[in-house]
């Protein structure tokens, strides 16, 4: 289980404000899953652009896991506060906490695992930068960067998964938050657990399966696991 370590009072952190608008939330007026991921990719970007580091690392997320706190789920309309902090690392990836608070309540907390890649697109080692403005807030805390990987049952229920261009980022791949809706299209809201787990990418042109069993979603390019899901509702 994953450990969901607090807030403190040391380091970095950085807030943003967001709104839950029509496009985010589903035919109950609730926040997607899709959409936390979102609000989850963008404030990332937005720390990490405002962090005052030159580097030419990508970072790409390997793991996302999101649970519901204290009873509630956002709805639309409601105005979120999203704060982020860097929670743990490893030799060559980091960990980022968020919290999604409606006032002062926390609803939503995540934790990602973060790999930084370089130009090529090879997994590099954090660079000593990071540590000067991250690492203060993490604890000298260390993170695994081990992941699991569950093939589906060779008889779960399985269904094309087609690919939109409204689905690729800038380099030809399925956004994390694409891949989201294959998760939101399985799993309704609200959720108490979910973790995705990146185990390759998924890209423009792939044949996509979408497989599924109670509890867990796999999305297969040539019956290869490219993301797998698990959920407690």
């Amino acid at each position: 289980m994953i450990e969901f370590v607090p807030l403190n009072d040391r380091g970095r952190r950085f807030e943003s404000d967001v709104t839950v608008r029509l496009s985010d939330a589903d035919p109950q007026g609730a926040l997607r899953l899709d959409g936390v991921a979102r609000y989850l990719q963008d404030v990332a970007t937005e720390d990490w652009e405002s962090s005052g580091i030159a580097s030419e690392d990508t970072w790409v997320v390997r793991r996302t896991v999101i649970r519901q706190v204290n009873q509630r789920w956002p709805r639309m309309n409601e105005r979120l506060r999203v704060i982020t902090w860097c929670g743990g690392v490893g030799a060559a990836w980091a960990e980022r906490r968020t919290n999604i608070a409606i006032g002062t309540d926390t609803v939503l907390e995540s934790a990602a695992l973060w790999v930084p890649v370089d130009r090529s697109g090879h997994p590099v080692r954090v660079r000593p930068e990071f540590f000067e403005v991250y690492g203060d807030a993490m604890n000298d805390r260390k993170v695994s960067g081990r992941v699991s990987l569950v093939a589906p049952p060779v008889n779960a229920p399985r269904r094309p998964w087609p690919l939109r261009r409204a689905d690729l980022d800038v380099v030809g791949h399925v956004n994390n938050a694409a891949v989201w809706q294959a998760v939101t299209e399985v799993v309704d809201v609200p959720v108490r657990y979910v973790e995705v787990i990146h185990h390759g990418a998924v890209e423009n042109g792939h044949d996509v399966e979408l497989v599924t069993e109670p509890g867990s979603m796999w999305l297969l390019v040539d019956d290869q696991v490219r993301v797998a899901a698990n959920y407690e509702v």
